[in-house]
């Protein structure tokens, strides 16, 4: 993740917030509360949380999941949108951060929309899966482990109905993959999947230079079958 947008000038990024933040104040406390946790670049940007809620408003998204959800920050940002019927089910393996997002999620009277599962992340797609939740989601949000990255999002494109959206987040990793010089283990999986994803005929997509880079992938509706 990247606390803020890449390659914006301070003065200019200030500006950005400033004309356009919406923020929440229990989101501003929450994002205060993990800039003091040992892996605080994890978070969010806040004008990324703020997109995604949109996002999820301008779909009427009333399901959603999220895989790898840190200190709660997006997580919150989702359910504050969603109507109060709205559930998320969040992927976690962590006990002790999302203890943190679980305080937060409770002050600010979402917890019931949020389905945490403290798990590894594939195990619960899967039993979704297997409990016939194909198709059932509106929306995803993807931002754990980055060898993984095509895992989840083939059980997200299972999961999410057609026309439905996935946001996969860290996918230009602080401009690394842009360096052919940089062969690190989680450069060289985010570089393939982008290359992948570009060709994927089961999308339409778009990348965004919001945060730490977020694609959007539209699953396309299916084709008619009929005769």
């Amino acid at each position: 993740m990247s606390p803020r947008t890449l390659d914006l000038s301070d003065r200019l990024y200030d500006y950005l917030l400033a004309v356009s933040l919406r923020e929440a104040p229990i989101l501003q406390e929450l994002r205060q509360v993990t800039a003091r946790h040992p892996a605080a670049q994890m978070q969010i940007a806040p004008e990324q949380g703020q997109f995604m809620a949109l996002l999820v408003q301008l779909i009427g998204a009333e399901r959603a999941i999220e895989v790898g959800t840190f200190t709660g920050y997006s997580t919150l940002s989702v359910a504050l949108a969603m109507p109060d019927r709205g559930r998320i089910v969040a992927c976690d393996v962590s006990a002790n951060d999302t203890a943190i997002a679980q305080e937060f999620w409770q002050r600010a009277g979402v917890a019931h929309k949020i389905d945490l599962r403290i798990a590894p992340a594939l195990e619960t797609l899967d039993q979704l899966l297997a409990d016939g939740q194909a198709d059932c989601f509106d929306f995803a949000f993807i931002d754990a482990d980055k060898k993984n990255y095509p895992n989840y999002l083939d059980r997200c494109l299972a999961l999410v109905r057609p026309g439905g959206l996935i946001a996969i987040d860290n996918v230009l990793w602080a401009g690394r993959v842009a360096d052919p010089t940089n062969q690190e283990n989680n450069t060289e999986a985010i570089r393939e999947f982008n290359a992948r994803l570009h060709q994927d005929p089961r999308v339409d997509l778009s990348l965004v230079p919001i945060g730490d880079g977020m694609t959007l992938a539209r699953r396309r509706p299916c084709p008619n079958l009929a005769s």
